[in-house]
């Protein structure tokens, strides 16, 4: 494990690990609770991410897994420890309790990535978001949320694009949202229109590479997700986050990532070109009305 890994990264390593060698030595989530005399949802959380796993626990854990080999095991009482070091920006107190456990891995992994690949049909992506845009998005759930956590989860967005363009070396950032989207004023028009001219000013500096899915094409039904890559982009090395309302979930099974992989591949390849697109987000920052008057011929550059 690199002296560079997050938390995040650090904690999955390790529940994957945990999961791993309990499905290979065929015992259920009870059984190894019971072994280990822990409560049930101890070892469910510890599987999910939700929380991390003390070295003095986990030694026992992987002798009773089987998991005997010295260096594999010290290179995950490692990566447990490193879970639990550093405390990281969303870790202050404003945020605690206010997010959920997919959020904050996901932001932990956002931390890491190296490439994000990101798709929203109904909204502008939410690291892209402005904070008025965010507010108006994330206050449509008012019957669900308190004030504060609509307000937390509103800042956080802006958070996370503020990380995003702050990393060295930058991540490679890829959004691509509904043609839609330029027209749905969440926030009011000058909430929409700032929260695109700060896309248009993104994608001149380099930061981000839109496309916009056109209206006339449909779009699988997976809803919002984002594809982190830790490594290079094989989905071995991926995590997916799924976002549905105020539910979300993180899937770290590969064949999952590949079919929302495939999609997004799919719609990229069927898109309007870079080119296109930001002059088209830039227009709408200066009149929403103006984002989905002109088709364009460009349906595909490459990267």
């Amino acid at each position: 494990m690199s002296s560079g890994d997050t938390p995040a990264v650090a904690r999955r390593k390790v529940r994957l690990a945990i999961k791993d060698a309990r499905n290979a030595k065929g015992d259920t989530q009870t059984q190894v609770a019971e072994a280990m005399e822990w409560s049930l949802s101890k070892v469910m959380r510890i599987e999910s991410g939700e929380v991390t796993i003390s070295q003095n626990d986990l030694r026992p854990l992987l002798a009773y897994l089987g998991i005997r080999d010295r260096k594999v095991a010290e290179e995950l009482v490692q990566a447990a420890k490193a879970s639990k070091q550093r405390r990281q920006w969303w870790d202050d107190k404003r945020y605690q309790g206010r997010l959920t456990s997919a959020m904050r891995q996901l932001i932990g992994f956002e931390a890491e990535a190296s490439v994000i690949r990101s798709f929203a049909p109904q909204v502008i992506p939410g690291w892209l978001q402005g904070q008025a845009y965010a507010l108006a998005v994330t206050q449509g759930f008012t019957e669900e949320l308190r004030d504060d956590e609509i307000e937390t989860r509103a800042a956080i967005r802006v958070e996370r694009r503020k990380a995003l363009w702050e990393r060295n070396p930058r991540p490679r950032l890829y959004a691509l949202f509904d043609e839609s989207v330029l027209l749905r004023g969440y926030g009011g028009p000058q909430a929409l229109r700032k929260s695109l001219a700060e896309i248009s000013t993104s994608i001149a500096e380099g930061r981000v590479t839109v496309r916009i899915h056109p209206l006339e094409l449909p779009y699988p039904p997976f809803g919002q997700y984002d594809l982190m890559y830790l490594s290079n982009e094989e989905n071995s090395h991926a995590v997916l986050y799924r976002e549905s309302g105020t539910l979300d979930e993180i899937v770290d099974d590969p064949a999952r990532i590949a079919r929302h992989r495939e999609a997004w591949d799919r719609m990229w390849e069927s898109s309007i070109g870079e080119e296109d697109s930001a002059r088209k987000i830039a227009a709408a920052a200066i009149d929403p009305a103006a984002g989905a008057d002109t088709r364009f011929a460009d349906k595909g550059s490459s990267d």
